[in-house]
């Protein structure tokens, strides 16, 4: 046995057919065996998947009972949903995601024919990924929250008051609220929301919640620190939100212009 082993070796080392096919067979078995894997990787995380899916439908659920619309209806809701102004919101899947870096970007599977264009903002059923910066016919490129020239207005839950959110280029999954004036009443633990103030997020999107707190150098104001909702690191789908009443709001915000 130990001679034929030895003899099937160099049968193979020296024949350039007998080695071709032998790679192709390993190739054909280590294909399988990640096929495999792959296959019980993604079984065990559809419940997970379907938590989410569930918490999402009850989600929307709940905003299409908001609006009024009669559900029981035959209409159909597709990728790019109306909800009777004045928000659109177009799914799509996350082809790259940059969480790594000190600069991060995300890029989408939805562009400018699916009706995605530069300034919207975009989420996931659990909160705020990032605004769109650039777009293509197929393709949109988006700025993550996780991107040291992203700022976002955003604020307490229990409170009109709100500051800037930032990420100061540690922790992919903490970001940090600013200006918040010392006068606001804060707590671990309290939900950081959008707060409306733009075109770009409607009020109310969640964000996370106060991990902690301080007061900055000059004593006026807190920076706090926010352990978000979305685990950046895992975003698989996304949804891109259209103000379907920006350009009369800009309008009206710059008569001159």
């Amino acid at each position: 046995m130990l001679l034929f082993l030895i003899s099937l070796v160099l049968t193979i080392q020296s024949h350039s057919y007998h080695k071709s096919k032998i790679v192709n067979s390993t190739n054909f078995i280590t294909g399988g065996i990640y096929g495999w894997k792959y296959g019980i990787n993604n079984y065990f995380g559809l419940k997970s998947k379907n938590e989410r899916l569930l918490a999402e439908n009850e989600r929307l659920r709940n905003l299409i009972s908001t609006y009024s619309i009669d559900t029981t209806s035959n209409t159909h809701f597709t990728d790019s949903t109306r909800f009777l102004a004045p928000y659109t919101f177009i799914k799509g899947n996350v082809y790259k995601n940059d969480y790594s870096k000190i600069d991060n970007y995300i890029l989408i599977d939805k562009g400018t024919k699916d009706g995605i264009m530069i300034d919207m903002g975009v989420i996931t059923d659990q909160g705020i990924v990032g605004i769109v910066e650039g777009t293509s016919e197929n393709y949109a490129r988006v700025i993550s929250i996780l991107n040291s020239n992203s700022k976002i207005n955003a604020g307490l839950k229990k409170s009109n008051q709100y500051g800037s959110l930032i990420w100061n280029g540690n922790d992919p999954n903490i970001v940090q609220l600013e200006t918040i004036p010392r006068q606001a009443i804060l707590q671990k633990g309290d939900t950081i929301i959008t707060n409306g103030r733009s075109t770009i997020f409607p009020k109310g999107i969640g964000i996370g919640t106060i991990l902690d707190y301080r007061l900055d150098k000059s004593q006026s104001y807190y920076l706090i620190d926010v352990q978000l909702f979305n685990d950046m690191t895992d975003i698989g789908f996304v949804y891109a939100i259209q103000s379907n009443n920006a350009a009369e709001i800009k309008k009206i915000e710059s008569p001159n212009e």
